[in-house]
């Protein structure tokens, strides 16, 4: 494995066929007064992308992302990008934090500094960690995926030999959406080599193993059910036909845009207004990624293949904890958790959603560092 240094590096050309696109955007109609009843609204969006044209500032946002080391390898066939963020802090012991869609590994840049210097952080020299944050095959500057297969299952296995030749014998992994998929593959296909896994989400699909729900289960699984019922057409369409979707998204930047803004707001703890919580120009600068990396259509592939690459569950024997955000997507049962994971803590959060890094940074730092860091593990240290 050949891993080389890398820079974010937008040509001026590509800002510029950027800003016309956005000038010439043809903007649907919609209905009087139904806001985001029926998706993205229409007004909201066209205020985003007036700002994302005259105001955003794309090269402050690329620096933001080249002021931590980045690397790219090939691994599979496939490029893969990654930030490798170490601490000064010689005890320092690995982590891997692993995004989902519609994100990208920039969903973590708040949360790296008081992960890597926990003592400029109000934290203690045991809670350092050195940060491996990839961007998935077929996301962001990782580029699309230029073959079939690449469910989380294949994502996992080419994360395994990262870490090898990173030199890391065991570490610890973060996932949230897709990433808590990949997570779990880790788990389950190489679990000698994970310290423990921290989730902030499970999946949907999970039922009581070899016995009925209880009664409080069945709550959460109706919740879940209707939280499927009129949330999930995006990974129905993704999933079934993403290069019809595709062809869309990679020629409008406004349709981008509304692709994800939507399950943005849809998702985080916001009560209806997403840049309380995000920021304009952190939101712009994941849909600029998207745009500029040509991914709308590789990142929708993921929900294609991993229909195709279903498997039986295996019981995960991974310590794991999960950090229960009550924005999030899906509510999650404890007791139906632990009949599929090993769960060692589970954290009922006061706030935050599906976004937790940029949400609320400084309650996913204070778990990571509940669950990784209590407890020295030498076996986790890069030889």
């Amino acid at each position: 494995m050949h891993i080389e240094r890398f820079r974010v590096e937008v040509s001026d050309a590509a800002l510029t066929d950027l800003h016309e696109r956005l000038a010439r955007t043809r903007w649907p109609d919609q209905l009087p007064g139904s806001r985001w009843d029926y998706g993205t609204d229409t007004a909201y969006l066209r205020e985003l992308c007036d700002y994302w044209l005259a105001s955003f500032d794309w090269r402050a946002a690329e620096a933001g992302l080249n002021a931590w080391p980045q690397f790219v390898t090939t691994t599979g066939g496939q490029r893969l990008h990654f930030l490798h963020v170490r601490s000064a802090h010689p005890m320092a012991r690995p982590l891997l934090l692993l995004h989902g869609w519609p994100s990208t590994s920039a969903e973590f840049l708040r949360i790296i500094g008081p992960l890597v210097d926990p003592t400029s952080h109000g934290g203690r020299v045991g809670h350092a960690f050195h940060v491996i944050a990839p961007s998935l095959p077929g996301f962001g500057w990782s580029g699309p995926t230029t073959d079939f297969g690449w469910s989380t299952r294949r994502i996992a296995t080419a994360l395994i030999e990262l870490i090898e030749h990173l030199g890391y014998p065991r570490v610890g992994v973060h996932g949230t959406d897709f990433g808590s998929v990949v997570g779990t593959h880790l788990a389950t296909a190489a679990p000698e080599r994970l310290t423990g896994l921290h989730l902030t989400l499970l999946p949907s699909s999970l039922r009581p193993r070899d016995r009925e729900p209880t009664p409080e289960e069945r709550l959460v699984i109706a919740a879940q059910d209707a939280v499927r019922a009129e949330q999930s057409g995006y990974a129905a369409v993704q999933s079934t036909t993403p290069q019809t979707l595709a062809h869309a998204l990679v020629d409008s930047p406004a349709g981008q845009a509304a692709w994800i803004v939507e399950k943005f707001r849809s998702w985080t703890d916001c009560n209806g207004d997403l840049e309380s919580t995000i920021s304009r120009d952190e939101l712009l600068a994941n849909i600029t990624t998207y745009w500029m990396t040509g991914t709308a259509g590789s990142s929708a592939r993921l929900y294609f293949e991993d229909r195709r690459d279903a498997a039986p569950r295996r019981y995960v024997t991974v310590p794991t904890a999960y950090a229960a955000f009550p924005g999030d997507v899906y509510p999650a049962s404890r007791t139906i958790a632990e009949d599929h994971y090993d769960v060692r803590r589970w954290t009922p959060m006061p706030r935050g959603g599906h976004f937790a890094a940029l949400e609320t940074p400084q309650l996913l730092v204070d778990d990571l560092r509940g669950f990784f860091a209590d407890e020295p593990d030498e076996e986790g240290l890069p030889q």
